[in-house]
C-alpha cells in the first residue's frame, strides 16, 4: 500500500409516577424468535444535540434543553413529570420499529424487545445495550423506585421494576413522550441513507470550503455553520468577536459509494494552510483554526493517521496544528452565509480568496468534479 500513500501524498504536495406504575399483568412474549431490524437513523434539526450516532454523554444545562425541547417532552425529560396512563401514542403499539431517546437520539429499545402490558405505558423486558439506559434510586412520594435515564442526556424517561416476562424479568416503564419511534417501514424506505456519511470541518472561512467541497462528485451537501464553541445558536457578528470559541465550519454529507472519507480528508489538506495557528491568510482568529469535529473512533483514526503521515513525510514546512476535537452541537450560519460564493461570485473576497482555491482544487482533482 506505500504506493497508494505515496501517491497520495504526491497530490497534496501539488498544494407522580402514577405511583407503582400500576397492578401489572404481562402478556408473556415469545423470545425464541428475534427479529432483526435494519438500523435507521433520524434527524432533528431544531435540537443541535440530537444525534442517533454520537453516543458521547451531554453535559447541557437545563437552560440550554428549555430551547430546544417542547414544553411537554422538557417537563418528563428534565423534570421527572409522567404523562397519564393510557393517554400515550406508543403504550400498545405493535409496530415493528425502534425507539430512541426523544431528547437526545440516543438508541435505547427496539420493538423485539417490547411486550404487552396493562399498565397504561411502553414496556420493555430489555435496553438495546449495557449503556443505552442507566439508573439511580427514586425516594419520592414516598415509595421506592428505580428511575431509568437516558444513558446519553440523562433525560427522565421512566421507571424500572421486577414484574417483567423472562428471560430478564425486568419492565422498563416508559413515557411516551420520552421516545421517539421509528417504524421498520420507514427504515425500509430510507436504507440508502445507510451510505452517507457526515463529516464538520473547520478551515478558515467557510465561504471557501463550502464553495470546494460543492464541486466535489459524491458530496451530497454542505451547510456552513458554527461548533466548538460556548452558547447555543450564536450569530455570525458574535462568533467574529472571538469571545464564544466557536469555530467556522462546514458540515459535509456525502455518498460513501461515491467518494470516502480519505478523499474529503485528502482535498482538505490541499487547499487550506493545516500549519497556521488560528488563520487562513488575512483571516486571522480562533474562528478560523484548523479543526476536524470526528463523530466516532473511525473519523478519530484516520484523520490522526494523515496527519501522522503528512508530518512523517515533511509534505508541509511546518507541523500541522490541525486539531482533533470531538463532535459538538452544530448552528447553522445565517441563509446569507448559505452558497456565497456561487451568489456572491463578483465579491472582491470571492475573486481574490476564493476563486484561486477553487482553480487549485479543479487543478488537483480535475477527475472527480461533479458533472
Amino acid at each position: 500500500m506505500k504506493t497508494v500513500l505515496q501517491f497520495r501524498i504526491l497530490s497534496l504536495m501539488i498544494s407522580l409516577f402514577m405511583l407503582q406504575a400500576c397492578g401489572q399483568t404481562t402478556t408473556k412474549q415469545n423470545n425464541s424468535q428475534k427479529t432483526s431490524l435494519m438500523e435507521n437513523s433520524i434527524s432533528n434539526p431544531e435540537n443541535p444535540y440530537y444525534s442517533n450516532t454520537d453516543t458521547t454523554k451531554l453535559h447541557v444545562t437545563d437552560a440550554e434543553w428549555k430551547k430546544v425541547l417542547s414544553p411537554d417532552l422538557y417537563a418528563v425529560s428534565r423534570n421527572a413529570d409522567t404523562e397519564r396512563a393510557f393517554t400515550g401514542k406508543l403504550w400498545d403499539s405493535e409496530t415493528k420499529g425502534t425507539y430512541y431517546c426523544a431528547a437526545c437520539g440516543n438508541k435505547l429499545f427496539k420493538s423485539d424487545q417490547k411486550f404487552a402490558s396493562s399498565c397504561g405505558w411502553p414496556s420493555f423486558f430489555e435496553q438495546e445495550n449495557k449503556n443505552s439506559v442507566v439508573y439511580k434510586e427514586d425516594n419520592s412520594y414516598g415509595m421506592k423506585r428505580i428511575e431509568a435515564l437516558c444513558g446519553r442526556c440523562d433525560g427522565h424517561l421512566g421507571h424500572l421494576f421486577d414484574d417483567g416476562p423472562k428471560p430478564t424479568g425486568k419492565r422498563y416503564c416508559m413515557n411516551s413522550i420520552a421516545l421517539d419511534f421509528v417504524p421498520e417501514k420507514t427504515i425500509t424506505a430510507t436504507k440508502t441513507n445507510d451510505m452517507l456519511e457526515t463529516i464538520t470541518l473547520g478551515g478558515g472561512c467557510y465561504w471557501c470550503v463550502e464553495a470546494i467541497y460543492e464541486k466535489l462528485d459524491g458530496v451530497k451537501s454542505v451547510v456552513s455553520g458554527f461548533t466548538g464553541g460556548i452558547g447555543a445558536n450564536p450569530s455570525y457578528k458574535e462568533v467574529c468577536s472571538g469571545t464564544t470559541g466557536h469555530a467556522e465550519v462546514v458540515q459535509i454529507t456525502f455518498d460513501k459509494t461515491k467518494t470516502t472519507l480519505d478523499e474529503i480528508f485528502q482535498v482538505f489538506f490541499t487547499v487550506h494552510d493545516p500549519t497556521t495557528l488560528n488563520r487562513q491568510g488575512g483571516d486571522v482568529g480562533t474562528q478560523y483554526r484548523s479543526v476536524i469535529f470526528y463523530t466516532n473512533n473511525e473519523q478519530y483514526q484516520a484523520a490522526k493517521s494523515i496527519i501522522n503521515q503528512l508530518n512523517t513525510e515533511k509534505v508541509f514546512s511546518n507541523p500541522i496544528v490541525t486539531t482533533l476535537e470531538e463532535y459538538k452541537p452544530f448552528y447553522k450560519a445565517e441563509d446569507y452565509h448559505q452558497n456565497y460564493y456561487e451568489n456572491n461570485k463578483s465579491q472582491p473576497y470571492c475573486q481574490m480568496v476564493i476563486q484561486p482555491k477553487i482553480e487549485k482544487f479543479e487543478k488537483i482533482f480535475k477527475t472527480r468534479l461533479k458533472k
